[in-house]
């Protein structure tokens, strides 16, 4: 009965989201505010072992509470307190009633650890064509094989059934926008990202763009509590002004909070901060920490924590997306041999940390108080 009226509550507020008009972007003020509440936000992009993508993760006939109970257990006791966590159009298409319910017992988990999810709304990464049902195995020796796009190509052509799209956003938003346990809403990962291993996507870019213009104006419809936001990751200037793309001036524009990502250097990742300071409202870095590539968690969290920079590095529990694998092992899949090192993951399998100076490095930088690095002064 309770998530009858959990759903009723969600249409009703969609329909007068609907007729009213978006709630304006955040101020300045109000964005310090809602950040000065939070405790230094630490976390990972969340997906279980047990789950190569959103899909997997969220479906009823592989939902798996149990092992997601026993990972978040792992993040607690690092001193993690928060997880971004992907959904899907698709999951809400199928069975909104049973999505939101399985959304209210992930934070449910996710509360009794301390944990407080930025959950991503759409994708633009990896597979554009993605179907519910059961997902096909990981390609052997390959990064995420299976993860998939939302609302992928043929969604985004078909103009005329995108306010089927308007539903999702403001259904799932609407259900828990002033839920103290939802840290916020990522509305569209890494939206002009080409996700150029695949073919057919030809006009991709304009198409986001256009819908996530609405997307963000469907979402402040709703009316949440929490922040909205849409992280930028390519390009090398991202000052006010500056010469950014169409696309990163869109999402600098219309975040109450300013989000973004980086693999790179700890140099370059300083460099990134600074020069998102001056938009005057909170920074969370949504996505780092790629060691091969010059990322690691004593490089850059350091200087995050400094600067009271959010963090959610990528990958948390090695499982079937494989992201301990390099982005190279799409050409020269790691078949016969293991590359040299963990190139994302915080955690093996069995839950004993990969590093155990990683772990020890978070627990202690996430127990000091915010903006300071202990042992510097």
């Amino acid at each position: 009965m309770r998530s009858h009226l959990y759903l009723a509550a969600a249409l009703v507020a969609l329909c007068a989201a609907g007729q009213a008009e978006a709630r304006g972007r955040w101020s300045e003020a109000q964005a310090k505010t809602w950040y000065d509440r939070q405790p230094w936000l630490v976390g990972a992009n969340y997906t279980p072992a047990s789950a190569i993508n959103q899909l997997e993760m969220w479906q009823a006939e592989t939902w798996d509470p149990k092992r997601i109970d026993y990972e978040l257990g792992l993040a607690q006791g690092i001193g993690m307190n928060t997880m971004r966590v992907f959904l899907h159009d698709q999951l809400w298409a199928q069975d909104p009633e049973g999505f939101r319910r399985r959304i209210d017992e992930f934070l449910t988990i996710a509360q009794k650890h301390g944990i407080r999810p930025l959950f991503v709304l759409f994708d633009s990464c990896w597979d554009p064509n993605p179907k519910l049902g059961p997902q096909h195995p990981p390609i052997p020796g390959v990064h995420n094989s299976g993860w998939v796009q939302g609302p992928g190509m043929a969604g985004l052509r078909d103009r005329a059934n995108w306010p089927k799209y308007r539903t999702y956003v403001q259904g799932v938003i609407g259900a828990f926008k002033d839920d103290p346990r939802v840290l916020g809403w990522d509305l569209w990962n890494e939206p002009d990202n080409g996700a150029d291993q695949y073919k057919g996507q030809e006009g991709k870019e304009p198409l986001v763009r256009a819908m996530l213009a609405q997307v963000f104006d469907w979402a402040r419809a709703a009316e949440p509590s929490q922040p909205l936001t849409s992280g930028v990751w390519l390009g090398d200037d991202w000052t006010p002004g500056g010469r950014g793309s169409a696309m990163e001036k869109l999402q600098l524009a219309q975040s109450d909070v300013i989000t973004f990502h980086d693999y790179s250097w700890p140099e370059t990742f300083e460099r990134r901060v600074r020069q998102l300071l001056p938009y005057k409202r909170p920074v969370l870095c949504t996505e780092y920490m790629a060691r091969g590539n010059g990322s690691t968690f004593d490089g850059s969290l350091p200087i995050a924590k400094r600067y009271n920079v959010a963090m959610m590095n990528w990958g948390f529990v090695d499982g079937k997306t494989q992201t301990r694998l390099p982005w190279d092992s799409w050409k020269k899949p790691y078949v016969l041999e293991e590359p040299t090192i963990w190139f994302h993951e915080v955690f093996r399998g069995d839950g004993t940390p990969y590093r155990q100076a990683e772990t020890d490095l978070i627990r202690r930088l996430s127990a000091a108080p915010k903006g300071v690095v202990p042992g510097t002064r």
